[in-house]
C-alpha cells in the first residue's frame, strides 16, 4: 500500500509518500481499500509539530487523516455482517493518508444514500465536530441565535447545517466575498463578510442583546469579542485557534506564536458567574476513548443524510500524491467546503 509520512515536523516537503505492507485486520477489525480522505485542518497542524494528541498518542514518524471512505478489502475474525466489497466510510484515529487502513468494526458505517466516495470522506470529522460543540456542549436549543466563524469552511458548513436542523436562528462568519453563498444555501439567516463589513457591528446590528451561542476556532483574533458579545446564559464554544497559525509557508512563526499566546483572553471564574456566560472547549481527537458519546452521534448524522435534512459540503479533490498541495490550499484560507484526497482507485472509479 501507499501512504503519507511525517518524520519530523515542518512545512510541505515533510509529506512523504512512501510504500508499506498491506495492514491486516485482527479480531472485530476491518481493512478498508480507501478511495477518498478527508483533509482537516488539524492534518495541517499535525505536520506542523503542534497538534497535542499527535504528539501525546502517537509520536514521531506519523501519518495524519482521520476519515477516509472506499470499499471493504477484507476482516477480521468476529466480524459477520460486512463483505468485502461494500462500500464504507469510516473513522480513524490518524494514519487516514493511506490507501489501505484497518479500523475498529464500530468506526466503519454504511455510505448514506445519494452520496459518492469523496462526499463520505468529506462528512465524519467535520459534522462530528459541529455536532460535538452545539449539541453535547453548547446545548442549542430551538430559537436561539447562533455565531458560526468560519461558516464557509468544513466546520463551520457543518455547523451551519446542524444548527438550522435543530431551529436556531444561525449567524455565519466569512472572510471573503466569494464565501458568502454557501452559508447562506446552507440555511444562514445573516451572513457577516467580515472583509467588507465591521464584523461585531454587524453582530450587534443583528442581536443587540448578544448571541446565545458562539462557535469559535480562530483564538486570539475573535476569542475575547465572542465572549464580549454573548447573551445572559450565552455558551462560546472553542475548538482550535487558526488564526495563530501561517497562512503561506507551513511553518509557524514562533515569535506570532508566542505574542498570540500571550494575548489569549484567560477568563476569569468569577466573572463568568456573575455574567452567567460560560466557555467549553474540546478536541475531538482526545475523545477517542469515549465512542459512547462520537459514535452514537455519528449514527445520528447519517440518519439526517438518509433523511435529505444535511447535505455535505462541497468538494475539491487532489490525488494523494499532491497531498502538499491540498495542505497549502488549506492554510490559505480561501477554500470553502472540503477538500479530499484521491487514491489511485478513487481516481479511477472518477473516470
Amino acid at each position: 500500500m501507499q501512504h503519507v509520512v511525517i518524520h519530523k515536523p515542518g512545512s510541505y516537503d515533510r509529506l512523504k509518500l512512501e510504500e508499506a505492507a498491506d495492514p491486516v485486520p485482527g479480531p472485530g477489525e476491518v481493512c478498508v481499500a480507501v478511495s477518498h480522505i478527508g483533509v482537516n485542518y488539524a492534518d495541517c497542524v499535525i505536520r506542523m509539530g503542534l497538534y497535542a494528541s499527535a504528539k501525546k498518542l502517537v509520536g514521531w514518524p506519523i501519518t495524519p487523516g482521520f476519515e477516509v471512505a472506499g470499499s471493504v478489502e477484507s476482516v477480521g475474525e468476529g466480524v459477520e455482517d460486512l463483505a468485502p466489497g461494500t462500500p464504507v466510510m469510516a473513522l480513524t484515529l490518524f494514519n487516514g493518508y493511506a490507501s489501505k487502513v484497518v479500523v475498529p468494526r464500530d468506526q466503519v458505517f454504511a455510505i448514506p444514500a445519494g452520496l459518492d466516495a469523496a462526499q463520505a470522506a468529506a462528512i465524519p470529522t467535520v459534522f462530528l465536530t459541529a455536532w460535538f460543540a452545539l449539541h453535547e456542549l453548547a446545548q442549542v436549543r430551538e430559537g436561539e441565535r447562533v455565531l458560526i466563524h468560519s461558516a464557509a469552511g468544513g466546520v463551520g458548513s457543518a455547523a451551519v447545517q446542524l444548527a438550522t436542523v435543530a431551529g436556531a436562528e444561525v449567524i455565519a462568519v466569512v472572510g471573503a466575498p466569494h464565501k458568502r453563498d454557501l452559508p447562506a444555501a446552507l440555511g444562514a439567516r445573516h451572513v457577516i463578510d467580515k472583509s467588507t463589513q465591521s464584523l461585531w457591528q454587524a453582530v450587534e446590528v443583528i442581536t443587540p442583546g448578544g448571541v446565545d451561542v458562539v462557535l469559535d476556532a480562530n483564538g486570539v483574533a475573535t476569542l475575547g469579542q465572542s465572549y464580549r458579545h454573548l447573551a445572559p446564559l450565552g455558551r462560546l464554544v472553542v475548538y482550535g485557534f487558526h488564526s495563530m497559525l501561517p497562512r503561506t509557508g507551513g511553518r509557524p512563526n514562533w515569535f506570532k506564536l508566542a505574542f498570540d499566546w500571550l494575548r489569549t483572553p484567560r477568563f476569569n471564574p468569577l466573572r463568568l458567574t456573575t455574567e452567567n456566560r460560560s466557555v467549553l472547549a474540546f478536541n475531538l481527537s482526545f475523545l477517542s476513548e469515549r465512542p459512547d458519546r462520537l459514535l452514537p452521534a455519528m449514527q445520528q448524522i447519517l440518519a439526517l443524510f438518509e433523511e435529505g435534512r444535511l447535505q455535505p459540503p462541497p468538494v475539491t479533490c487532489y490525488p494523494l500524491a499532491e497531498v502538499a498541495e491540498a495542505h497549502q490550499s488549506l492554510e490559505s484560507a480561501q477554500t470553502t467546503g472540503k477538500l479530499v484526497l484521491t487514491t489511485a482507485s478513487g481516481r479511477e472509479s472518477e473516470v
